[in-house]
């Protein structure tokens, strides 16, 4: 990708072009009841577009649709072959779309567009090729049985999948969900957060064009309490995959139960920890990693490492490191190459988490940021926090910010750093710094968290599963097993 100057990133965004409907069964439609909700720029408080706002008829027709192209087969019993091809053409088409893409990323929730460009638009093409490349080597079982029977265990897709996908990674999300789902054979009613719609669309129109059939694939903007609850308690839903709050999936657990008893599967929330012991010999890369574990994408990352916990004796030392950092990371207009961080995805956001920053300034020393800030004279975005000598117990270090607030703990001894990075209700992710083999080994086994990322922070891949354990939510995105949430397995017994 050549580098695109800010001006550049101007005036592409001047000439985009927004979807504002739903799309369902193949075409772009108006909600049903005409009503509508908008979409804001939140660096600029801008109305990016009025966007069709789903409600639980228009969830019935999505629905409607997506059944009939899985019953019909033109999907869910085409060889994995024709799946492949078609989703390997639509990870192509994303990336000729690249510009577009980043920019509805960026313009709709405030990220840098550099790094939806670089990070986001590449990421969601390569999980759609990964999944194409991997259906047609997915072997079915024959099981061990006596003479005489020949059992066959197949794995089938489930039928209607629903997918409820957050705002800090629009098009990343969606992919994790429905690239899985696709290549399996499943046909997917996708609603993505009100406050980020605008990529899922542009997904959809691309899907169609690499030659997903009508049905197959249906977009249905609109608010939680309506489209996300309508397709949470639909009876002809038969999994809903779900990334956001801990609370918001313990409600869809509850639709299942009051609705057909879908399954569901969750990723929700984390405070992820990132331990450093004093035997790191390169406390420089440490506080890269550090910073870049916490301000990257605003602080708005499910696995974000927001508790620091660093062994005493290097404490202080790696704090000034740190602060240093958050001094040359302040946020900056999202569109420019040149800034560091991007704007909150909206006012709200950003004051839950000034709430959590004023909270912070009464328990725990402020070392770097604090303040609300606007650029330009406009916008929410936060400064780069630091906090230090933090009590565990503290809220800003047990509850879930969602914005780039880091406190810092120390510890004393790897029992210490076990015992603190464990107290918490989440486990999603840790990282951990030591230059010991043993060490790595011995705390990456006692961590409660999904992925332990060693001498790194946040290290994921369309190769490796992703997800945690405790009310981090449970089931898998991303590598092989993902396709365990969408498909179920058949068995087929033969006597001869």
């Amino acid at each position: 990708m050549s580098e695109l100057s800010h001006k550049d990133w101007i005036g592409k965004a001047s000439a985009i072009r927004f979807r504002d409907k739903a799309f369902i069964d193949g075409k772009m439609v108006a909600a049903r009841s005409g009503r509508t909700f908008a979409s804001v720029n939140p660096a600029t408080g801008e109305v990016l577009a009025e966007v069709a706002s789903c409600g639980e008829e228009d969830i019935d027709l999505a629905v409607a649709a997506a059944r009939r192209s899985f019953n019909t087969g033109v999907w869910s019993r085409t060889s994995s072959a024709h799946r492949k091809e078609v989703l390997l053409r639509l990870a192509q088409l994303l990336r000729e779309n690249l510009h577009e893409l980043a920019l509805l990323e960026s313009l709709d929730m405030g990220k840098l567009v550099r790094d939806a460009a670089a990070v986001d638009v590449p990421g969601s093409a390569a999980i759609f090729q990964w999944y194409g490349e991997a259906i047609d080597k997915i072997y079915g079982e024959v099981a061990p049985t006596g003479e005489g029977d020949l059992v066959l265990v197949r794995r089938e897709p489930l039928g209607v999948v629903g997918a409820v996908v957050p705002w800090n990674f629009p098009l990343d999300m969606a992919t994790w969900k429905c690239a899985p789902a696709l290549a399996a054979g499943n046909s997917v009613v996708l609603k993505p957060a009100e406050q980020s719609p605008l990529s899922a669309l542009l997904l959809a129109e691309l899907a169609m064009e690499a030659g997903l059939p009508a049905g197959v694939l249906n977009v249905v903007p609109g608010l939680g309490e309506t489209a996300g609850q309508a397709l949470g308690r639909h009876m002809d839903v038969d999994c809903l995959a779900f990334t956001g709050s801990t609370a918001v999936g313990k409600m869809f657990l509850q639709y299942s139960g009051q609705s057909n008893m879908k399954q569901v599967w969750l990723e929700t929330g984390g405070k992820s920890p990132n331990l450093i012991f004093a035997d790191c010999g390169d406390l420089d890369a440490a506080a890269d990693m550090a910073a870049f574990g916490i301000f990257f994408n605003q602080g708005e990352v499910c696995s974000a490492n927001s508790r620091l916990l660093v062994q005493r004796g290097i404490k202080d030392a790696l704090v000034e490191k740190l602060v240093q950092r958050a001094a040359v990371t302040q946020p900056g207009d999202p569109l420019d190459p040149a800034s560091k961080m991007g704007a909150m995805v909206d006012s709200r956001q950003a004051a839950n988490v000034m709430r959590f920053v004023e909270a912070g300034k009464k328990t725990a020393r402020l070392v770097a940021g604090g303040d609300l800030v606007t650029v330009n004279g406009r916008g929410s975005f936060v400064q780069p926090t630091i906090f230090d000598d933090v009590a565990p117990a503290d809220p800003i270090a047990r509850d879930e910010i969602f914005g780039p607030v880091l406190s810092v703990i120390a510890f004393d001894d790897e029992a210490d750093a076990i015992r603190i990075a464990n107290d918490s209700p989440y486990g999603l992710a840790a990282s951990l710094w030591t230059d010991s083999l043993s060490r790595a080994h011995r705390i990456a086994g006692r961590l409660h968290a999904g992925t332990v990322s060693v001498n790194t922070v946040d290290a994921l891949s369309p190769m490796t599963p992703f997800g945690g354990f405790k009310q981090s939510g449970f089931g898998r995105d991303l590598s092989l097993h993902a396709l365990d949430k969408y498909t179920a397995l058949k068995t087929t017994w033969i006597k001869y």
